[in-house]
Parts: structure tokens; sequence; C-alpha cells
């Protein structure tokens, strides 16, 4: 039945002002008025469809990819779209393609890390899309481990150029989205060799402006895909793709690629030189511009990452909850309806967090944007006293955020039981898309070590050093160390200030516990690799707490809107609580909680679900989703799933036929007892 709207009961239930709960979601009016233009445009155009796509082959796939991402860029210049406005267009259309590194690494590394002669040259090229560029870092024996990667770029003086080499079969280029086939550039991290010397980050890196393709698309005759048996293959072309990923369309829109180098040869001038140079007579210099400035990009890059956490939670919580309202299970009285699954205990105790988490992650990626902002500003001015902590808190919230946004889509696919394993449902593509977020751009358990790093190094100047930003609590870790939680009834956990006393509490006594133990240890590097779980430990407690403790700080400001605020409250409430009953082991070993304040939580806990239940699908319905965008049967809008469900199953190829290809040569003969018998 087209049209009607099987979830409107549960919009009437509503107890605040869902237009205004948009716009708290989107940031502003504008930045709601903006992104509903751009979902609505890619929604309305056929040329995005995208629910064939994971029954199409790789090569389909791929070209398909290619034409919408054309497609994309004719409407952002027909329009005259801005960079906002076209940055909206790629997110709504929802295909990885090889615009996504262009955008979002290729170009801020340029704009990062280039002189103002680089930036002149390169820019207005790449902006155009006249040169389509890629970020080729990670290699096939390194990811995390950026110092140990092997490509060189070994400086040529008689020629004036870079002499870029792939080594050893580790040493190949392996993982850039848009290397295998789309990209003209390439920005490649190499081991820098001057006069015999190494040189760069950490004396290992540089990055350099590579021309992968000629005009005509040919590969550079000099570059090699593969190296079979030590000798070179017969075939000179410089790339390929990686092969087939996780999930059925997914990643594998993407391509990803492999790169090896041949004694490739680039002017001096294609070496990104803002912060250091080599010279034509071959001299290493810095420049006058601070080296800090390079943590620059990755403070960018790790915020955008955090953004995009909380859009895919909050699909996934989407299809969920509009499920969960819509399915009925078990029950059933005197003929009556069956019971919805949102209404039960079990259902709304593991889907309610996931929707409070997408909120807190929406929130804490708001306050991240602002701190990017801060931090640019003050690098310019060569402040960098805000630096190691900007750099921490962005490494360990891209690791918390990551980590629980991929675990949610899945307990969300388990939420919709049976019908989340279809691939119509959205949720197994979702899931196979996000998840290398876990890993691209620091490896989450890798990130939460550097944090623990900080940590430590944070408690061990307390002593005359003031902890700034998201570690100030540290600077009263002596009343953190010795106080104890003050909680006596239920109400009182509604109390935010004893919320985030509580976090503090746990966040610091286990900080300052890891750093007594390392202590003991005489060599420093020891103790880290032998403590390293309990470091990781303290790393997320510390960052579960800015988050918790920006969300509360969120609910300080004006919201406007009937009924806003509460419903934001409870929301913070529950996720907050959740962590406490999740981590109650390390509250309670800490010493702040005791088992009562414990239980305690946990009741308040059950309560707040009961409050969320009225409002569940007006608080998705704020994320203001097409149902283009949510790509799921399960969670369409107006709630219609089963007749839809009945006729996606039809338009399967395997349904093309009513006998299928190979049933009369493989299945009949079984059916007749005609099967020719085995030689040995």
């Amino acid at each position: 039945m087209e049209g009607v709207d099987y979830l409107i009961d549960e919009r009437k239930k509503a107890q605040f002002d869902v237009e205004a709960m948009k716009v708290a979601w989107a940031g502003s009016r504008q930045a709601f008025e903006l992104s509903d233009r751009m979902a609505k445009l890619v929604a309305n155009d056929p040329a995005f469809e995208k629910f064939t796509r994971p029954m199409l082959s790789r090569k389909e796939l791929f070209k398909n990819t290619l034409r919408k991402a054309a497609h994309g860029w004719k409407l952002i210049v027909d329009l005259r779209l801005t960079e906002e406005e076209a940055k909206w267009l790629r997110l709504y259309i929802d295909e990885p393609a090889y615009t996504d590194l262009h955008w979002g690494m290729f170009i801020p590394a340029i704009e990062g890390q280039g002189t103002e002669e680089q930036k002149k040259k390169w820019l207005p090229l790449a902006r155009r899309m006249q040169i389509i560029g890629c970020y080729a870092q990670t290699e096939l024996g390194h990811g995390s481990n950026v110092q140990g990667l092997e490509t060189t770029a070994t400086f040529d003086p008689q020629a004036d150029e870079f002499v870029i080499h792939s080594p050893t079969l580790t040493s190949s280029k392996w993982w850039p989205g848009g290397l295998g086939k789309a990209s003209t550039h390439a920005l490649v991290y190499a081991r820098l060799i001057v006069g015999g010397e190494f040189h760069g980050v950490h004396g290992t890196l540089r990055k350099l402006v590579i021309s992968l393709n000629s005009a005509v698309g040919k590969p550079v005759s000099n570059c090699i895909a593969i190296e079979l048996g030590g000798s070179l293959t017969s075939s000179r072309h410089y790339c390929g793709d990686i092969g087939l990923k996780f999930g059925n369309g997914a990643y594998n829109t993407m391509d990803n690629g492999v790169l090896r180098f041949d004694h490739v040869r680039i002017p001096r001038d294609q070496m990104l030189m803002r912060v250091a140079q080599v010279t034509k007579e071959g001299k290493f210099r810095q420049s006058d511009v601070p080296r800090q400035l390079l943590y620059g990009t990755m403070v960018y890059v790790r915020q955008t990452i955090v953004s995009d956490a909380s859009k895919a939670l909050s699909r996934a919580v989407c299809i969920a909850t509009r499920y969960s309202a819509v399915r009925r299970q078990f029950g059933s009285r005197n003929g009556g309806p069956e019971t919805q699954v949102i209404d039960y205990k079990t259902q709304q105790s593991r889907l309610f967090p996931l929707l409070a988490s997408a909120y807190a992650f929406r929130f804490v990626g708001e306050w991240l944007k602002w701190l990017y902002t801060d931090v640019k500003q003050r690098l310019e001015a060569n402040d960098f006293s805000t630096l190691p902590e900007a750099h921490a808190c962005t490494a360990g919230l891209k690791s918390l955020t990551t980590t629980a946004t991929a675990d949610g889509i899945e307990e969300c696919r388990k939420l919709c039981g049976g019908h989340g394993y279809l691939v119509s449902s959205g949720l197994p593509e979702l899931f196979a898309v996000y998840i290398p977020a876990c890993t691209y751009e620091g490896d989450n358990v890798v990130l939460l070590l550097q944090v623990a790093r900080f940590l430590v190094k944070t408690v061990s100047e307390l002593g005359y050093k003031q902890p700034v930003g998201t570690t100030a609590y540290m600077g009263r870790v002596a009343a953190l160390m010795q106080n104890n939680c003050t909680v006596r009834t239920v109400e009182d956990w509604l109390n935010p200030g004893a919320i985030v006393e509580a976090f503090e509490a746990r966040a610091a006594r286990m900080s300052v516990a890891c750093g007594r133990q390392l202590a003991k240890f005489e060599n420093p590097e020891e103790g880290f690799a032998e403590l390293a779980s309990d470091l990781v430990e303290a790393a997320l407690a510390h960052c579960q707490l800015i988050v918790v403790s920006k969300f509360v700080e969120k609910l300080q400001q004006d919201i406007p809107g009937k009924g806003v605020k509460q419903s934001l409250e409870i929301l913070c409430y529950v996720y907050a609580l959740f962590l406490l009953h999740k981590h109650q082991g390390e509250f309670l070993a800490t010493g702040y909680l005791t088992p009562k304040q414990a239980v305690l939580a946990n009741e308040q806990l059950r309560t707040l679900y009961s409050k969320v239940r009225p409002n569940a699908i007006a608080l998705v319905d704020s994320f203001n989703y097409t149902d283009h965008y949510l790509g799921s049967i399960l969670g369409r809008y107006d709630g219609n799933v089963y007749p839809k469900l009945y006729e996606a199953a039809w338009q399967d190829p395997l349904n093309d036929s009513d006998v299928a290809d190979g049933f009369h040569q493989y299945v009949q003969p079984i059916l007749k007892q005609k099967l020719h018998s085995a030689k040995l």
C-alpha cells in the first residue's frame, strides 16, 4: 500500500519538536537546509540509484562508480555548487570512490605542506579535477609503523631529480584508494636520501608529487606492478588494483591500488617543501615553517573520521529502530496483535545506548571541528602549546568512535533478526563499507597506545606543568584520587556533575596506576610493552570521559525547540550510565564507586530506557535521512517493510528464470539416480 505511513502512531508519541531536533543534529539552521537540499537532490536523481549495486560484477561495479562520480562532478559544475555543498553531495551519493581520497587527502596535504609556489601550481589543477590525486603512504609490509616504510627517494644533484625506488616486494605501495585505476597523480611517502644520509620526519619520510599517467592514460614505462620469483614480469604497467574486499558492493567500488617503482625520476621541485627543502646543490635544510604544521593535516583528517562515525552509526540505528517498531513477535493475547520488538527490554537495552551514542558522537565531532580550527589558527601563529593534547585527543576519539560504530552497526544487524542479514536491509553493506575506518589513518589499538603515552607523560609532569584542554581534570588529581562518589539515590545519577566526576576519577586513577606500574621498570619501553593492555584501557577511559563531558557541555548551551533539550538530556544520561554499567568493573576496582552505587546507576538506566521509548522513532527521524541514503528496506520512512522485501526478492537475477542454470545438468541426475559411477 503506497503512501501509507505505517509508523504514524509512533511519530505521534514524540514529546519534542522534531524539526527543531533536526536543526540541533545538523548544528545550525543553515547547515540543516544545506544538507537537506543536497540529500534531496541526490535522492531524486535516478542516476544515483544504488539498490542494484550488490548484484553487479566487479568491473560493472567500478564502471558504475566512475559514471556516478562523473555525473556528480557535472552537477557540481553545472549548478555552481560551493565547496560545502559539493562535500554534502558526495556524501549522499554514498559510494566509495576515487574522489574521496582526492578531496579528503590529496588536496588537504598539498594545502598544508606545499610551498606557495607548489600550491599555486597543483591546487588549481586538483580543484578543477584536471588532475586526480591519491595518497600513497601505506605499503605491503608497513602501515601503522610509518617509520618502517621502505620506498626510497634518493636525490641526484647532477640531474636535479629524485630517484624513487621500491627496493623490496614489501615496499610496494598497497591500499591507497584511487591508485589502482583512476588517479593521475600521487602523494608518495618515501625515505628521503640526500648525500647518502636519511632525512625527513623522524629521519625517514617525505611526500613527493608523482605523475602516474600521461595525458592519454598510458603507464609510466619504468614502473612495475608485481615481482614473481625475484624476476620482473613482462608487464610494464606501473600499478593495478589489489583485488576484491569484504562485502558485495561496499568498498569494491574503490580501486585500492598497488604501485611499485623501478628507479623513477621526478623533478626536485615535486617534493612538498613547506617544512623542509632540498636545494639544487644537494643540501637538506629545515624551513622557517615549524615541522609541527605536519600535524595539522592529521588533526583535520581524524576529526572528519569522528564526524563520519556519527553518520554511519546513526544510519544503522535509524534502520534498526524503525524496523524494531514495525516487527512484532510473541505476546499475542486473545487473538490480538503481537508485541512490537521495540517494547522488549532486551531490545531497548541494546538499541537505545547506540541511539544515544550516535548523538554523543555527533556532538563531540562538532566540538572537534572547533578544535581543529583553533589548532590551525594557533599553528599559523607559531603557538604549539595545545598541539600534543589535540593530537592525542583526535587520535583517541578516532579510535573510540570508529570501534564503537563498527560494533554498533553489527549489533543493529543482529537487532533486526534474520532479515538484517539480507543485503536489502542495508546493514551488511553499511558494515562492510565502514569497518576499514578501524584501520586506516591509524590502527585503533596503536592510536590508544599513543594516547596512553601522552597520559603517562601528563601524569609525570603534574608537579610542575598544568595540564590543559581535555586533560585539565588531571590538575585535580589529588582530590580525584581521594574523594569517592557521593551518590545515595537513583535520582542522584541525574546530576551531570556527579556523572562527569565519576568518569574523571576513573580515568585519573587508571592513568596514575599505569604511571606507578611503569616506574617499577628500569627500561621504560619494556614496561610500556608489558603493560600495553592496561595502558589501552586507561586511554579508552580518558576518551570516554571526553565524549561524556562534551555531551554535558552541549546541554549547557541554548538549544531551542519544545522538549529538544530535555530529550537530549535523557540521551546524555543513557550514554554515560550505559558506559558506567558496561565498565563498572573499572569504576569499582579503582575504588571510586561502591557496588550499591553501581546498582543504583543501572536502575536509573532502565528508567531512562522507558523515557526514550516514546521518542525513539522521532529521534531517528531527526537525522533527516532520505530512504535513498539509508539504502534499506527495513529502515523505510513509511515502515512498509514486508511488501517491499517480497518485491525485492523477485529482482534478484537468480529469479530471472524458473529453472536455474545447471539444474538439468547437476540436480536432475541426482533426482533420477542417474549419476555416473566414479572411477578410482
